[in-house]
């Protein structure tokens, strides 16, 4: 009877893609999946620094988990991701039962680790970095087991240059690292010949994507040793051919465009999504490839965070509201019906009446279709955590993001509204969680729509229908069908192991 093994994931997409990377790493160790931690012989907790609340979300559950490994001491626990890379000698004094601490770039060695604890005892492995040089050894390189079988996440780009006063990610993750250009388009052809129809290109700052690529290539003769990636996997073709037509060393530049342009050409894909792009990167090429693309789907999530000009320097953001304006302005242009939404951080400190309001302005003009809403708490190891003279009282807080949520709510059923009437292409995602007759789906605006299904008739998770829109809600459209397209084909690759 074949182990089983549970992996639970606090955070965000980049960990949800780590877990799933973890769960191909041990399906191919001859694992199954549960989702009963009673029946679990591993229990895997893939850990994020960045919310409220984090390390009390992880030190509870561990608590329960305790019990359990009282009950049978053969389960073996795993602690990785974020949590674990900050807090690694944290986590074993505060839960010494745990079998493995391991970090953000150790995915791909759980089930070394593993035995190493069985061999040695509990075991702690952190490495400090991705390899940069060998794209073999990046994460996206692993096996991993989609929870989805149409939509597939994509990693492009690893770490995070940017210091943003309140973010603890480029502590944790590393420097910024960017993956071969070619290695990205051969994942996403084999996810395409799986039957994935959707990917989504995942990054810090997914628009300095291939910054680092170009530095390193620029200036080279592409006569590499036997065995090394050519220039053209490195980079892309665009790009060299733009060196060859400059008849120097071409400039170094993002290939975030490049990359959209060419993903977004490969057989079968026919969704493209990205996150998270950052507002001082977004450049006219990047607007001009959503805009060109017919993959790339019309939807920009550009985190804002704060209004105030006094406030995004204070977080380092590299803008001013002015600038942030000026994108959403053009984007708007360039892009037609472009869905946009945000990231907004209330209480920063040192915000005051007059931040808050300019904060409530931009929402205002900028329109978003829905808004990701914060209360500022403080990061250990950030910089915005030093700064406690300046905190802002918890109540004047919770009224600053009431009254934001107006806004925001204001402008997200304007943008729902604007939608009835029309038809729109939608993939379906399965039941609706409270209406069994219902299917729910997402259009390519991300927008969340509920749809009768028809008699008889009830389309698998992946197939792609046309709906027309009949009402508005606060966060989800409802409409009707109008046609179902093919249905889709999931093929599953088996991992094979010698030896």
């Amino acid at each position: 009877m074949a182990r089983k093994y549970l992996v639970r994931t606090f955070g965000c997409q980049m960990n949800e893609h780590d877990s799933e990377r973890i769960a191909g790493v041990l399906e191919a160790d001859g694992l199954e999946v549960t989702t009963e931690v009673s029946e679990a012989d591993v229990v895997v907790l893939n850990t994020c620094c960045i919310r409220e609340n984090a390390d009390n979300k992880l030190y509870g559950t561990l608590g329960h988990l305790k019990s359990e490994k009282d009950r049978r001491p053969e389960l073996e626990i795993v602690v990785g991701g974020c949590l674990a890379q900050k807090d690694r000698e944290v986590v074993q004094q505060r839960a010494p039962y745990v079998d493995v601490v391991m970090g953000t770039h150790n995915v791909g060695r759980v089930s070394e680790l593993l035995e190493a604890a069985r061999r040695d005892g509990p075991t702690m492995e952190i490495l400090e970095a991705t390899a940069a040089a060998d794209h073999e050894a990046f994460p996206s390189a692993l096996p991993a087991k989609r929870e989805q079988g149409w939509a597939a996440w994509v990693t492009i780009q690893f770490g995070c240059d940017n210091s943003c006063a309140f973010c603890i990610v480029p502590a944790v993750r590393g420097p910024e690292i960017s993956r071969p250009f070619g290695d990205v388009l051969d994942e996403v052809r084999r996810v395409a010949a799986d039957g994935v129809t959707e990917v989504t290109l995942l990054g810090q700052n997914v628009d300095s994507y291939g910054r680092d690529l170009t530095l390193r290539v620029r200036g080279e003769h592409d006569g590499a040793p036997a065995g090394t990636p050519s220039h053209e996997f490195v980079v892309g073709e665009a790009w060299l051919t733009e060196r060859e037509a400059m008849g120097a060393s071409g400039r170094a530049r993002p290939l975030f465009a490049d990359l959209l342009r060419a993903v977004g050409s490969v057989p079968g894909i026919r969704r493209v999504r990205f996150t998270s792009p950052h507002p001082k990167d977004m450049r006219a090429e990047t607007i001009a490839a959503m805009a060109h693309t017919a993959a790339v789907c019309e939807h920009l999530h550009l985190p804002m965070q704060s209004g105030s000009n006094e406030v995004l320097a204070a977080m380092h953001r590299g803008y001013t509201a002015e600038r942030y304006l000026r994108v959403v302005h053009d984007a708007r242009i360039g892009i037609d019906d472009l869905a946009l939404t945000t990231d907004v951080i209330v209480g920063f400190p040192g915000e005051t009446e007059a931040d808050f309001e300019a904060t409530l302005e931009v929402c205002a003009e900028a329109q978003f279709d829905s808004a990701y809403t914060f209360i500022y708490s403080s990061r250990p190891g950030t910089e915005a955590a030093e700064m406690t003279a300046a905190f802002v009282d918890h109540a004047v807080s919770v009224n600053r993001m009431e009254r934001l949520r107006v806004v925001i709510e204001r402008s997200a059923v304007r943008a729902n509204k604007a939608r009835i009437g029309r038809v729109d292409e939608v993939v379906v995602t399965g039941p609706s969680r409270r209406d069994p007759s219902m299917i729910t789906g997402l259009t390519r605006h991300n927008k969340r729509i509920h749809l009768p299904a028809p008699a008889g008739v009830r389309p698998r998770p992946g197939t792609y229908v046309s709906a027309l829109v009949t009402e508005a809600r606060m966060t989800s459209l409802v409409g009707e069908i109008v046609d179902i397209g093919d249905s889709p084909v999931h093929r599953t690759r088996i991992p094979v192991s010698a030896g």
